[in-house]
Parts: structure tokens; C-alpha cells; sequence
């Protein structure tokens, strides 16, 4: 061997000697550290209000087309639209002249019909003619009355009266306008209470039928669910400032196309504001007592089902499926799954397996709730 030879081995000596006693100090810090904790709490057992939202129509309670019931000349428009109408106020006036000579006409043979029917009675007392004569001429008699009824009608018809108190909308003819008889004058809506018609999923309809105490016992056709608030948020954003009646109206048969069902909410309207074929959104807000609510972020999904992890007396996680009937900002509100007894993950969900030895910094989930800020990992 060289001189030079022996230098060399040495320093490689020393480089795999420094090597070595560096992997044992990792090893043995390796060794030292404390296992991974992670936080855990409970699921929270309390009353929760649950927000329900569906695309809702609003409708005026009544709302109609007037037409003209007869053919003529539109003499004169006594309304403006928009403009405010008590019931039977006069609102359109068709050109009378030829309903009147009509009218002035069966009138004259009404008379003559009475004349000649006081003639008659007086000759079938003296004996001149008979009973059948007399009958005929009191039949005349009525169908000249019959005609001047008919005539008054007609007269009538010429005149457009509100039938109800109401709004008037859009005027399709304009004043000296030929009307036939069925054209479509005006609309009118009565807006002092406004049906909101809003779809609603079969699922939906299904759960609310299964409330107790939801189904009137009168009448299946209405829905009064307990614990629960009907408003409604207009096209603004803004929440109506009227609450709906506690009864709800089910139509009565589904859309096959939709699978939804249309249910019906009657909101007073006493400033007037909604309007006949507006849009909004109706919010159902039901309360839900001792409901089991857990944080979003302690949950995960595997195959589009949510899991948690359930960390028993042992210290050991087992993942858990759980159903969620609700979904709130943050949180859940559970169908099945948990109990408040249990103690699930709540941070380090991502770092924990399934049969895993954890050690747990609990927390209480009433702390836990209050300062959520995210959602499921």
C-alpha cells in the first residue's frame, strides 16, 4: 500500500462514521417526538332554525278581463290606468242610440200587450170569447215582457262597472273605437291580499305531510306547519315586510315534468307594494328543537357519502356514515348518524385513519359552534 493510499482510507472512515451518528440523532429525535394531537368535541344538541327557499309567482287574489258584452262605438273611458275603482263604479260607456230604440220599442208593445189583454178580460166577462182567448192573449202579454227584460240587459251592457274594488290596468281600445262584442277593454286586479304560488320538490311535500298536527283534519288540501314562519324576498333582496297566513294551499296534482307540486301562501298587502305577476323568493323558516348539529369541517366524503371520525373510550378512531337532514352556514344539522354522547374529530381530520390511536385536545362544541368560520374539509 501506498502512502498516500492510507490518508484516503482514513478520511472515508470518518465521512461513514459522521454519516452514521447523524441518522442515530434523527432517529433518536424521531423516537422523542409526541405523537400528532388532534382537537375533538361533540355534536351540539339544540333548537335550530332551518331556511327553506323556492322561486315563488305572486298573483292578485282576483284578477280579471273585462270585455265588452256587446257591439258598439267606445263612447267614453272614465278611468285612467293605474287609477283606484270602488265596486260598481262606471269605467267604459258603449254608444247607446241603437239599445235604447230597441228597448223604447218592446216598451210600446209591452203596452199594447197589457191594452189588449184588459179588452179581452172585459169580453170574456160579457161572455163574447173564451178562456183559451184570454190565455192567449196573457202569453203575448208575458213575451212582450220577456223582450223589454232582454232589451234592458242589452242597455245595460253598454256600461262597464267595476265588480269589485280594485286597480285598473293596461286599456287596449281607445275612445271612439269599434268594439265587438267579446274585445278585451281592460284587466283589473284586486291586490289586497296576494296568493304567492311556490314549487315544491316531492321529497318537500312528502317530509312536511309527515309532521304531526300538519295535515288539517277538514281539509287535506292545507298545510299549517308547526313552528314555522312563511316570508317572502322580492326581486331587491329585500324581505317583504308583511308575514304570510299560517295556512298553506296544495294544489292537487303534481307536474310530471318537474316532479314538484304547487303550494300557495296568502300575504296581506295593505301598502299596496306587490303587484300581479311579480317574482320573489318565498323563505319557509321552521324550528327544529333538540337537533344534533356538528361542524361542516369535521366531516369528509367518500363515494358522495359524508363521514366523521368517531374516537371511542380506547383513544381509537373509527370513521363513522352519517345522514345530514340540513345543511346551515358551517354546519350540519344530522338526520342520523351520531349522538351527543359522541366524540368526533374536529381538526386533523385529514391526518387521521381509520383505526388510528389519537390523542384528543377536546373542546366544547357550544365554543366550537360560535366561532365557526369554514367550511367542510
Amino acid at each position: 500500500m501506498s502512502r498516500l493510499s492510507i490518508p484516503v482510507c482514513l478520511l472515508a472512515c470518518a465521512l461513514f462514521s459522521t454519516s452514521a451518528c447523524k441518522h442515530e440523532r434523527e432517529a433518536e429525535e424521531q423516537e422523542q417526538e409526541p405523537e400528532h394531537l388532534v382537537v375533538a368535541t361533540s355534536p351540539l344538541v339544540q333548537s335550530v332554525v332551518v331556511t327553506q327557499k323556492y322561486v315563488s309567482q305572486i298573483h292578485s287574489r282576483r284578477h280579471i278581463e273585462l270585455r265588452a258584452l256587446e257591439r258598439g262605438y267606445l263612447e267614453e273611458i272614465l278611468v285612467q290606468e293605474g287609477q283606484s275603482v270602488s265596486k260598481g263604479d262606471l269605467l267604459f260607456r258603449l254608444l247607446p242610440v241603437v239599445y235604447k230604440a230597441r228597448l223604447h220599442g218592446d216598451q210600446a208593445e209591452l203596452q199594447s200587450a197589457e191594452i189588449r189583454l184588459r179588452n179581452t178580460e172585459q169580453l170574456f166577462q160579457d161572455h163574447v170569447v173564451s178562456d183559451q182567448e184570454v190565455a192567449l192573449v196573457r202569453a203575448e202579454l208575458e213575451r212582450a215582457k220577456a223582450k223589454v227584460e232582454l232589451a234592458t240587459a242589452e242597455l245595460s251592457f253598454t256600461e262597464i262597472r267595476a265588480p269589485f274594488d280594485g286597480i285598473i290596468d293596461r286599456q287596449y281600445e281607445q275612445q271612439g273605437s269599434l268594439t265587438e262584442e267579446g274585445d278585451m277593454l281592460t284587466t283589473m286586479s284586486d291586490n289586497v291580499v296576494m296568493w304567492v304560488y311556490f314549487n315544491v320538490p316531492e321529497a318537500d311535500y312528502l317530509d312536511f305531510r309527515s309532521i304531526p298536527g300538519a295535515v288539517a283534519a277538514d281539509n287535506p288540501q292545507h298545510l299549517k306547519l308547526p313552528n314555522s314562519k312563511l316570508e317572502l324576498k322580492l326581486a331587491n333582496g329585500k324581505v317583504f315586510d308583511q308575514v304570510a297566513d299560517e295556512t298553506i294551499t296544495i294544489e292537487s296534482t303534481f307536474d310530471n315534468e318537474t316532479g314538484n307540486i304547487l303550494f300557495r301562501a296568502d300575504f296581506p298587502n295593505p301598502d299596496g307594494l306587490l303587484r300581479h305577476g311579480q317574482t320573489g323568493t318565498m323563505l319557509l323558516h321552521r324550528t327544529l328543537h333538540d337537533a344534533i348539529i356538528i361542524p361542516q369541517r369535521s366531516t369528509f366524503e367518500i363515494l358522495d357519502k359524508l363521514y366523521v371520525y368517531v374516537v371511542g373510550d380506547d383513544g381509537v378512531a373509527h370513521q363513522r356514515w352519517i345522514t345530514v337532514a340540513h345543511e346551515l352556514d358551517d354546519v350540519f344539522v344530522l338526520e342520523s348518524g351520531l349522538e351527543a354522547k359522541d366524540k368526533i374529530v374536529l381538526d386533523g381530520v385529514r391526518q387521521v385513519h381509520n383505526g388510528d390511536h389519537v390523542e384528543c385536545e377536546f373542546r366544547d362544541p357550544k365554543i366550537v359552534l360560535k366561532n365557526l368560520k369554514h367550511r367542510a374539509e
